[in-house]
């Protein structure tokens, strides 16, 4: 027997057919012996319809009174997955996060938890009960219901696999695992059976949708083994129930993975813009200067390059944003123009970052290298670069994404079985 969290994100709760088949996957492992806690999202579009009506109402609202309203998406799923087991025989029962309860901060909309008793939901298991729990959501030191923001359910999950000490934390969602890049791009990206949280973390932050990067890093830092799987596959196909190694990709810490490729996969980022500062004075405090307003401002700043003039005396300094906060920084550098002395701004927008990510690149030289090749080959120019441990980060024109995409998952060998 063992103690698994299970999570069924929007489209797998969409409709009540959804739901039926949400509960028969429940159902699997609930008659295989297991202890089963089930965390679950708003049904699809629900809570875009939610955030809507708020705005609708007033505005400018109370971010409480916009947690009461949106929250009661997912109040709604775990009540009716809860019916729907009780009529498959299953004794379940549905919990909201303030009952569990899911402490968080004060920070209403985009709560962080503090801190979870899995005692109570301990106490359900010794009871033969599946807990059906509303995920997003918890209750901050104000005594009222805060939600997580984006991510926010799968937040839910990998956090309360932790709490009860579970064996596995499954995310169910509409693809089948983690791939070596988008499908929908290049037709040959290959399913990972696994993939460190390292790796996991990168992709997730780089542009891939499979998890949000709140729920992996909180899953890296616990060390909630997790995987990610399709909860349109038929709950009772071969090897669904298999424990040690279901169908899906399993997220893990990296003595797990047995074979460690070079690289893992190519992410890619669309929308991204590049801001230069020409001319900026060389001195200490500048970058700060200039970053430190950005950063309260809740501008997301990504790549950074330094260029600095031949005497040393002026440097121009390049990094990016979404290009979605562009007036907003362009806002923000000009009210501290003086302050910095620069003589010029520029920006472009519809940049593509795209990413190669692999662990055993810490091992391996000529990396960056044969990116650089093989993108010089097909024409694409690089217009900025930045690397960590394990992964390379390049900036290039929009209209280049697919192509670079494809060229980089090719000259890794990733569309090699």
């Amino acid at each position: 027997m063992a103690r698994i969290v299970m999570k069924f994100g929007g489209t797998s709760v969409a409709d009540i057919d959804r739901i039926r088949i949400v509960a028969r996957h429940v159902k699997r492992e609930v008659d295989a012996g297991h202890e089963v806690a089930v965390v679950v999202s708003a049904m699809a579009g629900k809570t875009n319809e939610l955030v809507a009506w708020t705005r609708e109402a007033s505005p400018l609202h109370d971010a409480r009174e916009y947690d009461a309203v949106v929250a009661s998406g997912e109040q709604v799923t775990a009540g009716l997955l809860a019916i729907t087991l009780q009529a498959m025989g299953v004794h379940a029962r549905s919990w909201l996060g303030w009952q569990i309860p899911i402490r968080t901060d004060n920070a209403h909309g985009a709560a962080r938890i503090t801190d979870i008793d899995g005692s109570f939901l301990i106490k359900r298991f010794g009871e033969g009960q599946v807990a059906v729990i509303a995920g997003f959501q918890g209750i901050g030191p104000d005594n009222r219901i805060a939600t997580l923001g984006r991510g926010g359910s799968d937040t839910s999950a990998v956090a309360i696999a932790a709490a009860v000490g579970a064996d596995r934390c499954d995310i169910y969602t509409d693809v089948d695992g983690v791939y070596t890049t988008d499908p929908r791009i290049e037709p040959k990206a290959r399913r990972l059976a696994r993939i460190s949280f390292e790796e996991m973390l990168e992709m997730a932050s780089l542009g891939a949708k499979v998890l949000q990067v709140r729920s992996v890093e909180l899953a890296m830092v616990h060390k909630v083994r997790t995987f990610v799987r399709s909860s349109f596959a038929d709950p009772e196909a071969p090897g669904m129930g298999d424990f040690d190694n279901p169908p899906g990709t399993l997220i893990c810490e990296e003595d797990e993975i047995v074979e460690q490729q070079v690289v893992t996969g190519i992410a890619y980022a669309k929308d991204e813009a590049q801001i230069s500062l020409r001319r900026v004075a060389d001195r200490p405090g500048v970058a700060a200067g200039i970053f430190g307003p950005l950063a309260e401002a809740s501008i997301n700043v990504d790549m950074i390059v330094q260029n600095i003039s031949e005497d040393g005396s002026r440097t121009d300094m390049t990094f990016t944003v979404p290009s979605s906060d562009v007036d907003k920084a362009l806002g923000v550098l000009n009210k501290v123009r003086e302050t910095i002395g620069f003589d010029a701004v520029q920006h472009e927008t519809g940049m593509v970052k795209v990413s190669v990510i692999g662990i055993g690149m810490r091992s391996h030289a000529g990396v960056a290298a044969t990116a650089f090749k093989a993108l010089s080959e097909k024409g694409i120019n690089i217009r900025a670069i930045t690397t960590s441990e394990i992964k390379i980060s390049i900036l290039i024109d929009g209209p280049y994404a697919e192509l670079a995409v494809r060229t980089l998952h090719s000259v890794y060998g990733l569309d090699k079985q």
